[in-house]
């Protein structure tokens, strides 16, 4: 099946906001315009990278199925909104408990079972690319090869000077920053957070501690794809949503993991807002097509200064 949503399906806009109005010539034309969407960029990364993140902190898995956990909360909310005819809000809402459900099932279907059976690391990171591709092209089956605009309203609701924003790009940012503010609060405050990084530190120790180390990250897997959910939803208001929307970010979700610190959740965001600025401020200078590479030379700049990454460790050897 094939969904194809025009202009015409669009919900009213909704009134804009004008706080400033001013001419200006790069800086403020340019320059600033890439700069607020960059951080809005990089919130979405940031949401969808976290669960990368604690997966592997508490399994040493690099997930190459993550971007398609992305892709999942964006038809999520594209079923929501036109078959159930329900409002954006909500299809952000079922997206989150969805897409938990979804991490919860994939953990206890596949990857408790291989984890069981002491399947090494290398195995289960070809099983992830197995995976990825199963799902990608199920999605393609399922909704069509075609790019999907979502019913939301691509008019300028909020404007600042020559920053002209849509009503979902500031209230995905507030969505975005709000579960940030949460996950990191339940990481730092909660007993299941708390549980969560000494499992990251050393499982071993952990588990003869008395924490349940499955559990826990039966907890990761399903927060975290849940989160990732999320970022497929406010990545489809973004742009568009497509079979394989969370596989054309996946590069830049590793490398915001990687830049800010593997198996460290504040790394990932730290790592998300300078890539997603990045790559909007590269597109000012370079082809749309070499966007990506500026984040990625940063990535390795970065690297070849400190290995650990931004926050990350640096790891003892011996």
């Amino acid at each position: 099946m094939t969904t194809a949503l025009t202009a015409s399906a669009l919900a009213h806009a909704a009134p804009t906001v004008v706080l400033a109005q001013e001419g200006g010539g790069f800086l403020t034309d340019q320059f600033v315009p890439s700069l607020i969407n960059g951080v809005i960029f990089g919130l979405i990364l940031a949401l969808a990278s976290i669960g990368v993140s604690l997966i592997y902190g508490t399994t040493k898995l690099n997930n190459f199925a993550h971007g398609e956990l992305v892709t999942f909360g964006g038809f999520v909310a594209v079923t929501a909104m036109t078959t159930l005819a329900l409002p954006a809000w909500i299809a952000v809402i079922l997206a989150f408990v969805v897409g938990g459900v979804f991490g919860w099932v994939q953990d206890a279907a596949l990857w408790k079972p291989l984890r069981k059976k002491r399947v090494g690391i290398i195995p289960l990171m070809i099983v992830s690319i197995g995976l990825s591709l199963a799902l990608r092209y199920l999605y393609a089956f399922l909704f069509g090869p075609d790019r999907i605009v979502m019913p939301v309203s691509s008019d300028a609701w909020l404007v600042l000077g020559s920053v002209r924003l849509r009503q979902w790009d500031v209230l995905g940012s507030l969505v975005a920053i709000v579960l940030l503010i949460v996950t990191a609060a339940l990481l730092t405050k909660s007993r299941i957070g708390k549980a969560t990084r000494a499992v990251a530190d050393n499982p071993a120790l952990a588990s003869a501690s008395g924490i349940d180390v499955n559990r826990i990250i039966r907890v990761v897997w399903t927060g975290g794809t849940a989160l990732a959910a999320v970022a497929g939803v406010l990545l489809a208001f973004y742009q568009t949503q497509q079979w394989d929307t969370g596989a054309s970010i996946l590069l830049l979700i590793f490398a915001s993991v990687v830049l800010g610190g593997l198996g460290t959740a504040y790394g990932a965001l730290v790592g998300a807002l300078i890539i997603g600025i990045a790559v909007n401020l590269s597109s000012l200078f370079l082809p749309g097509s070499l966007k990506y590479v500026t984040a990625l030379v940063i990535m390795i700049v970065v690297l070849l200064v400190r290995p650990q990454g931004i926050l990350g460790r640096r790891e003892r050897i011996g």
